[in-house]
């Protein structure tokens, strides 16, 4: 799918020049109405004054005219003296008076009547800059270059191209969201079968889910297999330094759009101009641009000024939860079609068309990689897969191999290797045991997934090491026990430090924050607490694909209940350091031989760690602990 490129937009050189020459214009004009106001300012003199300065012998030259005298004072060198004017009076005298004292004198050519030059001087440069200024006018009439062209729409019209095409076969995982725009595509190619019926195709199709899901990619192959126009525009680009603009850019877009119709707009970002006018920030008097441009594309959509024209709106958004309720109800945005993060099988997919274009080693098993990588959108596995490929260019091997898929969905995860950071022997020894207490933790209760990898090297930002768990398979709903499972995972670390050092660090400082906000979902979220019952304590965020990692404002509540909730989440974190305490007191010896072992090698994994961790012996007071 390739571009039509329209004119390159004015370049700032341009409007300088612009600026400079409308300057220089009003200067010309001035100077041919007001010549004196740009000519010598020459001191002028009484004409009794000039006399006395003739009788003196002062006076060395005089120019004299009709209506002004000019002359030029002697000086003791030869350099030439001060220029003084004057005006005249009738004087007979006046001549034999300069003659006699030595003054040379000349008279004023007499003017003449040139009408022609008074014409050219006049009439020509006015009129040379209206014609420069009418070609200006004319651009921006009809151009996109022009200095008026604010109002005209910046949409990009792509036009089908064998080379740079994109198809459905290029999409994967979201087989439902490719369903519903494959329906929009038939309509566009055969509306007969439709409109026979009695149906009617939906005006708006509203792409939402969180970033890097495929939304764009998916509106790009809806242009490759529709065949018509496909206007592409984000919703930025309607939102302009002047009042009325953005308005002015959507009447000209749909203008566009009614002429070639049947056609596709896309608007990418559509909450840039598409914000709920009640409580964000429109206000009397306030953002009245954004607001116009919202209320025209309204009207655009479904008014009196929409027509009849087959123009059907695609628009794609991470925040549907700050769109105004009057895009996304019936006859404007009908459907709305979410575009998730991929399952087991999409992932494979989507690894599969970014790895075929990359030359791969014999021992890359795809499915194991994407069982890897539970949670990663498709912008996250098309980086993963050109990381790897990095990886593998780097150490200048000729194809990508299935340990460079495993680095590199480590670097995506964890951050890059840190090997210049060099810990002291002490430091190492607690991030040694603390990586092993997470490992013994986790292989021993359910919930958290396999632990894959121990590591004390440092990455990223913080961690001095990590431990890998994997999941063995796409889960969605998790039980009170599994949560119960990660909190005395997330301390496994701190117990370790516990039971060996018999002290604690600021290493555990991430792990005791995840731990307390997991409790506090526990509670006030998921209902799971006898003592308050049932209940939700914090607001929900519908549809919120950018919030994660963010707590929801809790509800007001009463102190005697907010004293319930901390108490009940503190119980929650107590009970899971608890157990892993147990667990770890009864597995003492296997932590003391992994640490060691951890200490010569830095780094385990594999079927050596899968055999340590095989030796877990599970502590007698664990089914006490987690009830």
């Amino acid at each position: 799918m390739g571009i039509k490129k329209d004119d390159p937009k004015p370049s700032r050189s341009r409007a300088i020049g612009t600026i400079l020459l409308v300057i220089g214009a009003g200067f010309l004009i001035l100077n041919l109405l007001l010549p004196q106001l740009f000519s010598p300012n020459v001191p002028r003199v009484p004409y009794s004054l000039f006399i006395d300065q003739v009788s003196d012998g002062e006076v060395a030259r005089a120019y004299v005219g009709q209506d002004q005298i000019r002359y030029q004072l002697k000086t003791e060198t030869e350099q030439a003296g001060e220029i003084l004017a004057t005006t005249p009076i009738f004087d007979l005298e006046l001549p034999q008076r300069l003659e006699d004292n030595g003054v040379e004198f000349a008279a004023a050519p007499p003017k003449g009547n040139n009408w022609f030059a008074t014409l050219l001087s006049w009439v020509i440069p006015p009129l040379i800059f209206v014609g420069i200024w009418q070609f200006f006018l004319r651009r921006g009439a009809g151009g996109p270059q022009g200095a008026l062209s604010i109002s005209k729409s910046k949409a990009k019209v792509y036009v089908e191209s064998e080379g740079t095409k994109v198809s459905f076969d290029d999409v994967a995982g979201v087989d439902e969201a490719k369903t519903e725009l494959e329906e929009i595509v038939e309509f566009l190619r055969e509306p007969q079968r439709y409109t026979n019926i009695g149906a009617r195709i939906p005006k708006g199709v509203l792409l939402v889910g969180p970033p890097g899901t495929g939304k764009t990619l998916l509106a790009k192959a809806v242009a490759g297999e529709a065949g018509v126009a496909f206007f592409s525009i984000s919703g930025s680009e309607f939102v302009e330094l002047f009042v009325g603009a953005g308005a002015a850019r959507v009447r000209d877009l749909f203008e566009q759009a009614k002429q070639k119709a049947p056609c596709i707009i896309f608007i990418d970002e559509l909450d840039a101009i598409g914000k709920s006018r009640a409580g964000n920030g429109f206000i009397a008097g306030g953002n009245d641009e954004r607001e116009q441009t919202l209320n025209q594309l309204l009207t655009e959509m479904d008014g009196f000024a929409a027509g009849d024209a087959t123009v059907i709106v695609l628009a794609a958004t991470n925040r549907p939860e700050t769109l105004d309720p009057a895009l996304l109800r019936p006859g404007r945005f009908d459907r709305q079609v979410l575009v998730d993060r991929p399952d087991l099988a999409g992932r494979l997919k989507i690894l599969e068309i970014y790895a075929g274009r990359v030359k791969l080693a014999s021992d890359v098993d795809l499915k194991a990689t994407a069982t890897r990588t539970p949670g990663f959108a498709g912008a996250d596995l098309a980086n993963l897969v050109n990381e790897a490929a990095l990886l593998a260019a780097r150490n200048r091997r000729e194809t990508v191999a299935q340990a460079d898929f495993a680095e590199a969905i480590e670097r995506v995860v964890a951050g890059l290797e840190k090997k210049s950071r060099v810990l002291n022997e002490k430091e190492k020894t607690i991030v040694a045991y603390h990586e092993v207490g997470h490992a013994l933790v986790g292989a021993a209760l359910e919930g958290g997934g396999q632990v894959a990898k121990i590591s004390i090297v440092p990455r990223g930002m913080a961690a001095l090491g990590y431990t890998l768990q994997l999941p063995t398979e796409d889960r969605f709903l998790l039980n009170e026990t599994e949560l119960r499972h990660q909190i005395a995972t997330l301390l496994g670390g701190r117990s370790a430090e516990e039971i060996v050092f018999n002290s604690i660090t600021t290493g555990a400082a991430n792990d005791l924050q995840r731990a307390t906000d997991l409790a506090e979902r526990m509670v006030t979220t998921y209902g799971m607490s006898e003592v308050l019952g049932p209940l939700a304590y914090e607001k929900g965020q519908q549809n919120s694909f950018l919030g994660e990692g963010m707590m929801n404002p809790r509800r007001n509540v009463s102190d005697a209940t907010a004293k319930a909730i901390d108490q009940e989440v503190r119980d929650l974190v107590e009970t899971g350091h608890e157990l892993a305490l147990s667990i770890l007191r009864a597995n003492r010896d296997l932590l003391e031989a992994i640490a060691q072992q951890i200490l010569e090698q830095e780094v385990i994994e594999g079927e050596s760690l899968q055999t340590l961790l095989a030796k877990v012996q599970q502590p007698a007071a664990l089914e006490a602990a987690t009830t």
